[in-house]
């Protein structure tokens, strides 16, 4: 099987200026780059930037998708918008992780597949436009994705006992927000629980 990458980020709140752009270009030659967006896949080969510092520094959301089943989805809100205690609440281990810098705050989602089994129906081009709303809820102070991402990390747990420290068994369950069933089913809820794989175990 042919290896396949694909990496997509969005400026939301701002866009990127000239010099900006061309800061970015200097990671690739080959990308679609915009003020607002960068898309490019890979088949062979690796994207020479880092995630991590281009959401802190340029990019509000971001999409990774790699054929051998990891999928990776990342959000940068403002501070005041998002408590990051209040986020820390919901993180478990590497599957659902925050960190902030200076007064921004970035989510990490990352879910692993390493049997490659985990597919989606959707284009990884149109996926990321149809789930960055989540954000504005987060920024909203609405946390029903949260609690998804981290049921779905629990989730994963329990097809692999090796993913977490022993020690998360003893942490408690952060608060359910109200209004869960609404989102779980609307198209957002759809997306959110298939790339979690909260619907795995009823397949």
């Amino acid at each position: 099987m042919s290896e396949y990458q694909y990496y997509e980020f969005l400026a939301i709140d701002r866009p990127l200026d000239d010099d900006e752009q061309a800061e970015i270009r200097s990671l690739s030659t080959r990308a679609r780059i915009t003020a607002t967006s960068f898309v490019n896949e890979y088949h062979w080969g690796n994207f020479k930037g880092d995630p991590n510092h281009l959401m802190e520094h340029y990019y509000d959301a971001h999409l990774y998708v790699a054929n051998w089943g990891t999928h990776r989805v990342m959000f940068r809100l403002p501070t005041d918008l998002l408590d990051p205690d209040v986020v820390d609440e919901y993180c478990v281990g590497d599957q659902v992780s925050a960190h902030d810098s200076g007064d921004v705050i970035v989510l990490d989602f990352t879910s692993e597949d390493d049997l490659g089994e985990f597919d989606f129906d959707y284009d990884p081009e149109t996926l990321l436009s149809a789930i960055v709303g989540v954000r504005a809820e987060l920024a909203a102070g609405d946390l029903r994705p949260l609690y998804l991402a981290w049921l779905a990390a629990y989730g994963a747990w329990e097809r692999d006992e090796d993913l977490f420290d022993r020690d998360a068994d003893d942490d408690p369950e952060p608060p359910v927000p109200p209004g869960l069933h609404t989102l779980v089913a609307g198209l957002v809820g759809d997306l959110l629980v298939r790339w979690a794989g909260l619907c795995r175990g009823g397949e």
